[in-house]
């Protein structure tokens, strides 16, 4: 059953288990629609700038740490989507996780932005912000959210 509804979905992954529920989700969908499905994971910058010199290294390992951590995260989505019959092309991002993931929908033309939520409330969502909900905002794509299981 090929649908022409979503033909290129997006799933935004941090690799953590809750987002493990949205990309879950959004593999069922590509397969169903036969759609392309890009796992995306960004690597957030703004964090990272160190302005002493002594600390250049440790901005370049912790970049390091966290792009490898985003190639473990959008493998995971490559070998359940291969499992599903399903394409999945990744892509690794640098910047504000929000605006990156938005502006790529846009760019590339996206039927479909998949995103998990950790299910943070009160304080924790407040002072943390929550991505998804930036996304939902701003972005001019349709976006499921899918709810993971509540934050420890």
């Amino acid at each position: 059953m090929n649908s022409n509804i979503y033909r290129k979905i997006m799933v935004a992954t941090d690799g953590s288990e809750p987002v493990k529920k949205a990309v879950d989700t959004a593999i069922e969908i590509a397969r169903l629609g036969g759609a392309k499905l890009y796992a995306v994971y960004v690597v957030e910058s703004g964090g990272l700038s160190i302005s002493h010199p002594k600390d250049v290294g440790w901005d370049k390992a912790m970049k390091e740490h966290l792009t490898a951590e985003g190639e473990e995260a959008t493998a995971y989505v490559e070998t359940a989507g291969k499992a599903a019959n399903v394409e999945v092309e990744s892509v690794i991002l640098e910047g504000n996780p929000a605006h990156e993931i938005v502006e790529f929908a846009e760019k590339n033309d996206l039927d479909l932005i998949v995103m998990g939520t950790h299910g943070r409330t009160g304080v924790q969502r407040f002072l943390l912000g929550s991505v998804a909900q930036n996304v939902v905002r701003h972005s001019g794509k349709a976006v499921l959210v899918v709810r993971g299981t509540e934050a420890e």
